[in-house]
């Protein structure tokens, strides 16, 4: 597994693994969300490198979408989301989980994709389902607020070899959003062995 880690975050014309540079995060949360399912998420801290790919998410349309933080305007807490695409979006929840949230969009229109599931690789013995238990594998936290992704300490590289089945369904925990609550905005990769533990 170390030769394909090596080759994967070798960034070059004969790789089929692509770095996903800040153009990608330049498109709207929808289609965003479709597009992350899928790709590999590479975190490095404490001078080791760990890899998942990205199986759940959730898009967050921005301030007239109810279920946005962003909806309660530009404060100390969604600055980051009012800013340029490409930078993570981390908050803290119930008082114990952070959860890890990727800008995009154009600057200033508040969108975001929520990371809720990732399937571990490299024999990588973690459990990666739900937002919290992504977050406290990948160790995001405080210090990742505002993180930009086309640095080093977390990218995400696109797999052409892959090929995803994407199954929608509402979103989870935005009931106080009125209509919005409805909405078809959670993308699940169907073909993931860890969808089996998802509720769709």
């Amino acid at each position: 597994m170390r030769n394909a880690l090596i080759k994967l975050e070798t960034a070059d014309p004969a790789n089929d693994f692509r770095r996903l540079e800040r153009a990608f995060f330049e498109r709207e949360a929808v289609e965003l969300s479709r597009a992350l399912l899928g790709t590999i998420m590479i975190r490095r801290f404490n001078g080791i490198s760990r890899r998942a790919r990205i199986v759940e998410v959730e898009a967050y349309l921005g301030p007239h979408d109810l279920a946005s933080h962003s909806s309660k305007g530009r404060t100390k807490r969604t600055e980051v989301m009012f800013g340029p695409p490409g930078k993570a979006y981390v908050y803290f929840v119930y008082g114990m989980h952070w959860m890890f949230n990727v800008v995009c969009g154009t600057e200033g229109q508040a969108q975001a994709v929520l990371v809720r599931s990732g399937q571990p690789l490299d024999d990588w013995d973690v459990i990666l389902t739900g937002p919290a238990r992504f977050a406290r594998g990948f160790e995001i936290a405080r210090a990742e607020n505002g993180l930009d992704l086309s640095g080093e300490d977390i990218v995400f590289y696109a797999d052409p070899t892959y090929r995803t089945k994407i199954a929608k369904s509402k979103r989870i925990g935005v009931d106080y959003a009125g209509n919005w609550k409805h909405r078809l905005l959670r993308f699940i990769d169907a073909r993931s062995p860890v969808a089996s533990k998802l509720r769709f």
